[in-house]
């Protein structure tokens, strides 16, 4: 058998460095699998569950390794169930590639099964670069085009191979009109302010008297860089949900996650300084920034789009972010006053003791803080953390602590519920030898996180070690959408929304050859957690947890507590429950020995 497109398709992405891809197969990519196949395992293929899925690992692929994740559909529905999973790798800025079938050329435009407009339905989700080949000799082109370009823009690209154009035989592009010859290969370009501009950027750091810092994920290669101009300006330091590995939770001038799901001395910081640095962050609520005009900003990101966008800046910087502080460094002159560093220190302390004591107040059965509060002193070093879109993401951004070389993500732009699994088999396979945790609700594991427990239960055996947990809370609650309906539209629990079934999940794990743990006391919830991290095999931990325990803001607005109370006095399902938790956490730091009763 000669070279086909497909062979040659599936050895150029070999030459460009893909060595996984995940997906699911059907009739409309069939001639690419044949190719996968015979390349002998150059090329891992995974089978996800569903396509869906397979985009998130690829997703979570990229932002794990720092390479380019890479997924696969066959023609019609396998291609569209991708979509969700790309947009969350378009939201986050990771180069990703979609590869998808097609029906045949010759069929094209005859509602024809499964002929769908793919270049249309792609084109949003994909806009850098998406093309349906027609030609042999298109491929090649298609192929470096397409690697290039995301990796050059951090964008989705597709390409979209029509089932009988995967089996013609290949030809190189010849020299003559209407023929392209491109080549394989990108490096990544040295992107710095001038020095005027930097110049400009030092000037307002320098005279900050309280200097903010808020970094996002644009910042991960840059920890060094941020903790040396945090401590030449004496500043405090935020994260953002995505850069929550930028900084190590260790330091006492970092005050945490920001925004709703974020702390208070973060909320803090942004209300009181009079100086804002944002490195590679693109947190969306400018509510919990500073006040226009409040502070002066400087900020410094990788794409010019994503500049002075959530507050004005008066220096805007485009650069790499590590290239970039360690020019801004010498210019920067060390603070004296060391007053507005210590205040934020004494915030970032008493906060520590708000956690511990709201971690331990007493629920019914669990208190869902305690089970990610005793993971946090526990966790292996080098542990790579995922979490889930939910009420699971509250104690995520605060409870969880985060050390030096520890990965940890999301689903942060797109907040999709489903993510959080996915993202850790990508984990696992980009780090083999690192331990994984995913934190899951329990809506999420009933959406599709529990079918990817089937993919997790046909590789572990491959992987370095079996240390993979999923940490599943079930509440029987879609619990961050019950909050907020009471907390922002003065709404009760709406029962017939809300209420999910009650799954045995740890079971469900232990029926695949998986280890199961369940745990309904507070008192078991640290010895759990050391018996999942000593397993010899992925384990599925079930922590039955109490959906009537608040995730408190950072600062309870006035429209948000007329709200609360509208939502008692219409009468709530769970009234009794969430009266007597919301008290127990207002009042865990100034009687604590009650609250836990």
């Amino acid at each position: 058998m000669g070279t086909t497109v497909s062979d040659y398709f599936v050895e150029r992405l070999y030459d460009w460095g893909v060595r996984r891809i995940y997906g699911y197969p059907g009739d409309g990519i069939n001639g690419v699998m044949g190719a996968l196949n015979r390349a002998n395992g150059k090329i891992r293929f995974i089978q996800a569950r569903h396509e869906e899925m397979a985009a998130f690992m690829a997703s979570a692929d990229a932002k794990f390794s720092g390479g380019l994740g890479v997924c696969l559909a066959t023609s019609g529905p396998g291609a569209s169930h991708l979509i969700t999973g790309l947009y969350d790798a378009r939201l986050d800025h990771m180069p990703v590639l979609a590869i998808v079938g097609q029906q045949a050329r010759t069929s094209l435009g005859s509602h024809y099964q499964q002929e769908l407009d793919l270049t249309a339905m792609f084109k949003d989700v994909s806009g850098a670069f998406v093309q349906q080949a027609s030609a042999p000799a298109q491929v090649r082109h298609l192929v470096d085009r397409a690697i290039r370009t995301a990796y050059g823009e951090r964008r989705v690209a597709t390409i979209i191979l029509p089932n009988d154009l995967q089996d013609e035989a290949y030809s190189e592009p010849a020299h003559a009109h209407g023929m392209v010859h491109s080549g394989i290969g990108y490096s990544r370009p040295k992107v710095v302010p001038y020095q005027e501009d930097l110049e400009l950027a030092a000037e307002a750091l320098n005279a900050g008297r309280k200097v903010a810092i808020l970094v996002g994920a644009g910042a991960l290669g840059a920890t060094d860089e941020v903790i040396q101009v945090a401590e030449k300006l004496g500043a405090g330091a935020a994260k953002a949900l995505l850069g929550k590995a930028v900084l190590p939770d260790e330091l006492p001038w970092v005050t945490g996650s920001i925004g709703l799901l974020g702390t208070e001395p973060s909320y803090k910081l942004m209300t009181e300084c009079d100086t804002l640095l944002m490195i590679g962050s693109g947190f969306p609520y400018s509510e919990f920034l500073p006040k226009e005009g409040q502070a002066r900003g400087v900020q410094i990101d990788i794409k010019a789009d994503m500049l002075s966008l959530r507050y004005p800046m008066e220096v805007s910087l485009q650069g790499d972010a590590a290239e970039t502080l360690r020019l801004l460094l010498p210019l920067l002159t060390d603070k004296a006053d060391r007053s507005w560093r210590r205040k934020v220190e004494a915030w970032r302390e008493d906060w520590e003791k708000t956690l511990e004591a709201r971690a331990m107040v007493a629920a019914d059965p669990i208190n869902p803080q305690r089970v990610v509060f005793e993971l946090s002193p526990r966790l292996p070093d080098r542990a790579v953390i995922t979490c889930d879109s939910g009420s699971c993401a509250n104690w995520y951004a605060r409870d969880l602590k985060i050390r030096r070389d520890m990965l940890c993500s999301l689903s942060g732009g797109l907040a999709s519920m489903g993510a959080a699994v996915p993202y850790a088999i990508a984990a696992k396979f980009a780090h083999p030898d690192r331990p994984v945790v995913a934190l899951v609700g329990d809506g999420a594991m009933q959406m599709n996180n529990m079918a990817e427990l089937i993919t997790v239960a046909k590789y572990w055996r491959e992987w370095g070690n079996g240390q993979w947990i999923c940490a599943v809370f079930n509440n029987e609650d879609l619990n961050q959408v019950t909050w907020e309906q009471r907390a922002m539209q003065g709404d009760p629990k709406f029962e017939a929304s809300q209420n999910i079934p009650n799954v045995p999940y740890h079971r469900f794990a232990e029926s695949i050859g998986l280890k199961g743990i369940y745990v309904d006391r507070e008192d078991a919830v640290a010895a759990a957690w050391e018996e999942a991290l000593m397993a010899d095999r992925p384990v599925v931990i079930e922590f039955k947890t109490d959906p009537d325990v608040p995730p408190l803001p950072p600062h309870i607005k006035l429209e948000q507590a007329k709200a609360y109370a509208q939502t008692l006095l219409q009468g709530d399902p769970d009234q009794q429950g969430i009266i007597k938790q919301s008290a127990k956490q207002v009042l865990s730091r100034m009687l604590p020995g009650k609250a836990k009763d």
